[in-house]
C-alpha cells in the first residue's frame, strides 16, 4: 500500500516500536488489526496469512473489514 493511498485508524498498541492502528484503509479497502505474525528465524513466512489478508512490516497481520 502506498503510504499516501492510506487512512489510519486509532492507535491500539505498539509491537517493536511500531504503532498498531485499529485500521488501516485504502483504495483496495478497509483492514483491520487481527495478530502479530510469528517470526521464524527473524522471517514472517507467508503460510501463516490466509486469503486476503495483509504482512505489513514489522509483523502485523491485517484481515479484510466484514
Amino acid at each position: 500500500m502506498a503510504q499516501t493511498d492510506t487512512h489510519r485508524g486509532s492507535q491500539v498498541g505498539n509491537y517493536m516500536g511500531q504503532p498498531i492502528f485499529q485500521t488501516i484503509e485504502s483504495a483496495s479497502g478497509t483492514y483491520v488489526f487481527d495478530r502479530i505474525a510469528k517470526s521464524v528465524d527473524g522471517e514472517f513466512p507467508l503460510e501463516q496469512l490466509n486469503k486476503g489478508e495483509l504482512l505489513i512490516k514489522p509483523g502485523l497481520i491485517y484481515r479484510p473489514k466484514g
